[in-house]
């Protein structure tokens, strides 16, 4: 719950109120504990916080509960409880501005991106590509960039792959050996990902995270649900898209130094997805981009079941920590929980290690950042409930959310401009008709020859894609930290 008067969140009570400082919150949190122990309901409140202030929030619903965000909660016996134990004043159940996105474009408006905006390095984890197959997909995307081919959706990366494996004796001495089984291995992991319906998400008009940085009428940050409970069943596929995001975001906004608060708030449930068997180089990424992007002002919010879920690199850069309960019956359960214990300030009137075994649903050890980015001593309290509904909302209201939103224009229809797949069929059918009348030509003049040398088919095909391709960009192809193409 937002304080306006003194500009804290009040998070929870325990022994004494725990108050959030904004300013520290792009320092990033975590969100930690045991299924059903109450890790939605600390983001619920977290959130609803953040709109209160006028920070605009991105969530990845996973469970599809967050829905209940756009309508006010209800009186129970266990809300009214809190209200009454934690001495809350001026509660009011309320509902709050929200936007519904999903990848499939079924519970929300439909969000895509190209080929090209994604990169090779990222798309190289969705496919599965090992170390030689990911170096032959980089080239592919160089000849693109190098060409101005831009690749929107699967069909356009084929052919560009079909095309350097054609021609990979020409790029040999740039690039290095480009093999036919890797070719082909890139060709089968594209046709595994189509089968798999992950090219829904592959497409134009492409997100605009800044969309997602808006405000509703009264000042309140905009929600942006992303209903995930479909992607989840493709855990690769969902961890590599929100990456995906947070590189998107990080190359979006400018420095903008320490503010009073976040610009946006993002909160990434099952986390552990984002780094499950992510290779060191592409962590070493992550983590980059989660030390720097808090001098942009983007508050990152990390939701797992286990803090050693993170890698540590990662962990090393998160100030602020609210730890649900988490059970030990194996050797290497008691392990993570002793290394959750050990990333908190010690309190001297409890054990952590044995208090996080012992906390109740709701309850949660918690530590935050004071003004001077200094962690604050770990304390027990109970989390502050939330002022939006618990129950995802029905479907008829659902429909009418997503059929009022400003941007469902803009997303709703889904784009098929000429790209580079088209191109290069269409040029290739077109260089084929000439050599047919180079060869009746050749034919009648058999004695004469042009003494110059003529343009490959494929040169013909490249230099019209180019042509055609480089008007419509108009710029050079820059590309960010991820390999993600720079808009």
């Amino acid at each position: 719950m937002y304080i306006k008067d003194i500009h804290k969140i009040w998070l929870a009570t325990g022994g004494e109120k725990v108050y959030l400082e904004p300013s520290m919150a792009n320092r990033h949190g975590l969100i930690a504990g045991a299924t059903g122990t109450g890790k939605t309901v600390t983001l619920k409140v977290l959130a609803e916080a953040f709109s209160d202030m006028g920070v605009p929030t991105f969530i990845a619903d996973i469970k599809g509960d967050l829905s209940g965000m756009a309508t006010p909660g209800e009186e129970n016996k266990h809300i009214r409880r809190s209200i009454d134990t934690m001495g809350i004043t001026n509660f009011n159940y309320t509902s709050y501005p929200v936007r519904f996105w999903d990848v499939y474009g079924k519970q929300g408006m439909p969000v895509r991106t190209t080929i090209s905006e994604m990169g090779p390095e990222l798309l190289s984890r969705l496919l599965g590509l090992n170390e030689i197959q990911s170096g032959v997909l980089r080239i592919v995307f160089r000849v693109a960039d190098e060409k101005e081919l831009l690749l929107i959706d699967l069909k356009d990366l084929r052919a560009m792959v079909q095309y350097v494996g054609d021609n990979a004796k020409e790029y040999k001495l740039t690039y290095g050996n480009i093999s036919p089984q890797s070719i082909g291995a890139i060709q089968r992991a594209l046709l595994t990902l189509e089968d798999e319906g992950g090219e829904i998400f592959f497409g134009e008009p492409s997100l605009d995270l800044s969309d997602w940085v808006d405000w509703a009428d009264d000042g309140r940050g905009v929600m942006n649900i992303l209903e995930c409970s479909q992607l989840f069943q493709h855990p690769l596929l969902y961890g590599t898209f929100l990456l995906w995001m947070l590189s998107e975001i990080y190359e979006m906004f400018p420095e903008a130094g320490d503010l009073e608060k976040p610009k946006l708030a993002f909160f990434f449930d099952e986390a552990h997805l984002l780094f499950d068997d992510a290779p060191k180089a592409l962590i070493d990424k992550v983590e980059q981009v989660v030390r720097l992007i808090r001098s942009k002002g983007v508050s990152v919010w990390f939701i797992t079941q286990n803090p050693t879920d993170i890698p540590e690199s990662v962990l090393g850069q998160i100030g602020n920590r609210v730890q649900h309960a988490l059970r030990a019956y194996t050797p290497n359960d008691q392990k993570a929980l002793n290394a959750a214990a050990k990333s908190f300030r010690v309190n001297p009137g409890f054990d952590t290690a044995e208090a996080i075994q012992a906390l109740g649903v709701g309850e949660a050890l918690v530590s935050v950042l004071d003004t001077d980015g200094v962690p604050s001593i770990v304390q027990k309290a109970n989390i502050l409930p939330p002022r939006s509904s618990m129950k995802a909302i029905d479907q008829i209201l659902l429909q009418s959310v997503i059929f009022a939103s400003p941007l469902r224009d803009k997303y709703a229809t889904e784009e098929d401009r000429k790209s580079a797949y088209e191109v290069i069929v269409e040029e290739n059918e077109k260089a084929e008709k000439e050599a047919e009348r180079e060869k009746e030509k050749k034919e009648k003049e058999k004695k004469k020859s042009s003494g110059r040398k003529k343009t490959t088919l494929i040169e013909r095909t490249i230099n019209s894609t180019a042509s055609t391709i480089g008007r419509e960009i108009g710029r050079k192809i820059v590309r960010g930290i991820f390999d993600t193409l720079l808009k």
